[in-house]
């Protein structure tokens, strides 16, 4: 039995390069879990547990009925109050901002025949076998970025504010402006990669 492996199916969406370029991504669905605060906190970790204990959850009734997946790479969007915050750019939000100040929503995508009524079904099971009271915000999502800039950063999250800050001269130079929330995948498991060897893709939808 062949497993449907969504990098493979939608390599535009899970590849970037090295410099900065123009993508159009396709609409998608997702398991979601939002926060608020530091990631490199214990409520970061559990969220991340939480929202992966769902995920394998859905592939193996999915298995059960023939019709197994891969499960995609963890993504995160991530934003803070802008009113509060005034005129911080791309590149200086993940300094000037505290990260308790950070809000986020972490994603792993689902194949198109997930449905909403699956992920209630999931977190039941999970519920029964695991003390994860956080399974309980875990939410379908859907999100149409369309158009955006996106560049694949390699090395530790400290060096992003760098890769950013080409995002942002990308933009400049080609007259184009915000349109929805910084989202970063994370291609390597932060939790067992060294820092050095990172790789993820940040992306900016842009309009």
């Amino acid at each position: 039995m062949s497993k449907l492996d969504l990098t493979k199916t939608y390599k535009t969406y899970f590849t970037a390069k090295t410099t900065p370029e123009l993508v159009t991504i396709e609409p998608a669905q997702f398991i979601s879990l939002a926060g608020k605060g530091d990631p490199s906190a214990p409520a970061f970790a559990k969220n991340i547990e939480a929202l992966y204990s769902t995920a394998y959850t859905i592939k193996f009734m999915y298995k059960a009925q023939n019709s197994d997946f891969v499960v995609s790479k963890l993504e995160g969007l991530w934003w803070f109050d802008e009113n509060k915050f005034k005129g911080t750019s791309i590149e200086t939000a993940p300094t000037g901002i505290p990260r308790s100040e950070w809000e986020y929503r972490l994603l792993i995508r689902m194949p198109a025949f997930v449905t909403a009524e699956d992920i209630d079904t999931a977190k039941e099971k999970v519920k029964t076998k695991k003390d994860l009271p956080l399974v309980d915000q875990v939410s379908f999502f859907t999100m149409a970025e369309g158009k955006c800039i996106q560049i694949l950063h390699v090395g530790p999250f400290s060096t992003e504010p760098e890769t950013l800050k080409r995002i942002a001269e990308f933009s400049a130079a080609n007259k184009l402006a915000k349109n929805g929330l910084h989202h970063e995948i994370y291609l390597s498991d932060f939790r067992k990669t060294a820092p050095e060897k990172l790789k993820t893709i940040l992306r900016e939808p842009v309009k």
